[in-house]
């Protein structure tokens, strides 16, 4: 998928991103759509591309952000009353007076 625009630093860096991608269990097709994606958006931000959107700009680089946008909205982790409910299945003691992260280490001690 590297194209014969890119110079070799960019070449570097899809390979670079794409082995990474593949370390982390993603498939070799979506490693390679994300490499080049990556390496499309720097050189557009970098002016190294005839033509670049909006957010290719003006958006804070993909490595400094570091997957901030990655979890699509989604919130992490359970919500303090599915740990509650599960601390009350596992007879956990003091589980009223537990805020979230206690009752998280509690549950997690418990399993």
């Amino acid at each position: 998928m590297p194209q014969k625009a890119w110079s070799d630093k960019r070449e570097r860096q899809y390979e670079h991103i794409k082995d990474s991608e593949r370390k982390q269990g993603r498939s070799t097709k979506r490693a390679k759509e994300i490499a080049a994606r990556t390496v499309n958006k720097e050189r557009a931000r970098s002016g190294e591309s005839r033509t670049a959107s909006r957010s290719s700009t003006r958006d804070m680089s993909s490595g400094r952000r570091g997957g901030t946008r990655s979890h699509g909205g989604r919130s992490t982790g359970q919500t303090k009353e599915q740990l509650y409910n599960q601390a009350k299945r596992l007879n956990v003691k003091g589980r009223s007076r537990m805020n979230k992260r206690q009752l998280l280490a509690a549950v997690n001690r418990k399993k």
